[in-house]
């Protein structure tokens, strides 16, 4: 199970290294934001950015709206120092360190607020979104996405024949409350959304290729990819040498199975929810 403070130590610190491939895997959910952005009048919008990582999120909506102003706040120094080296002298985009669930800004008050796949860690996602909530002019926008279930996500169905394998335990717990797929309910989420004061959602499904892999050696590339990132690295990280070496041999043939020319791609599936402040 992630945990919002573990962005704070090594699971921040290891996407910091690893943004290139994690925006890669997840660069169609960028472009379902902005879109439903743009249909939103975001032009001169300000515009916060929650969980915004190293910032991709926040860098497509400036390259879509030159007139708008963001603000990217994320738990990790690590990912916040990625984000500000990205965007540069860019004085229309500013990256803060701080947790949504009680971050508070004397410039409140924003039009928009967006988040790609951030919102799923919370310790108590009411509070935060009533947080969120008060960060938002009225009549402003909610917008993220999130996993759907994950026998909906081919990279994990695709991938559970090696936790199984080796590490069955795992998956006898029910679905944590906290985590990537903690959102994947949408009578969960319309929940904690109208209990911290935000409109009825809209919920409209996204299937996206997950690219793990790719360069001259997709299989190579997407292995270090679940090496580094995600579940299979958490398993791979408590086993013993042997245990760990035929995990990966495993894994390698999962892959190889998934390479599409130069790219390593499995299904995904996500929400993009909605909601306004009234």
């Amino acid at each position: 199970m992630t945990k919002a403070y573990d962005w704070q130590g090594d699971i921040g610190d290891v996407w910091a290294e690893e943004w290139r491939r994690t925006d890669r895997t997840l660069a169609p959910v960028n472009e379902a934001l902005v879109a439903e952005l743009g249909g939103q009048s975001s032009t001169e919008a300000r515009i916060l950015d929650i969980g915004c990582g190293a910032g991709a999120t926040s860098l497509a909506i400036a390259a879509a709206f030159p007139g708008a102003r963001i603000t990217g706040v994320d738990l990790s120094e690590a990912l916040i120092a990625v984000a500000r080296e990205r965007a540069g002298p860019d004085d229309r985009l500013n990256f803060e360190v701080g947790d949504a669930a009680s971050w508070s800004s004397a410039e409140a008050g924003f039009d928009r607020i967006v988040s790609r796949h951030g919102v799923m860690f919370f310790d108590d996602p009411v509070a935060a979104f009533t947080n969120i909530y008060g960060l938002g002019r009225p009549g402003a926008r909610l917008t993220f996405s999130c996993f759907r279930d994950r026998g909906e996500n081919e990279w994990m169905r695709a991938t559970r024949p090696v936790i199984e394998h080796f590490a069955p335990e795992t998956l006898a717990a029910p679905e944590p409350a906290t985590g990537p797929f903690a959102f994947a309910d949408p009578a969960r989420v319309e929940g904690i959304l109208r209990a911290a004061g935000f409109a009825p959602p809209h919920l409209t499904p996204l299937d996206f290729d997950f690219t793990v892999g790719g360069g001259e050696d997709p299989v190579e590339d997407a292995l270090a990819y679940f090496r580094r990132v995600g579940p299979i690295a958490a398993m791979l990280r408590g086993l013993d040498e042997d245990a760990r070496k035929a995990a990966k041999d495993q894994l390698a043939t999962i892959v190889a199975d998934h390479r599409i020319g130069d790219r390593v791609v499995f299904k995904a599936s996500a929400w993009i929810v909605t909601s306004d402040r009234p």
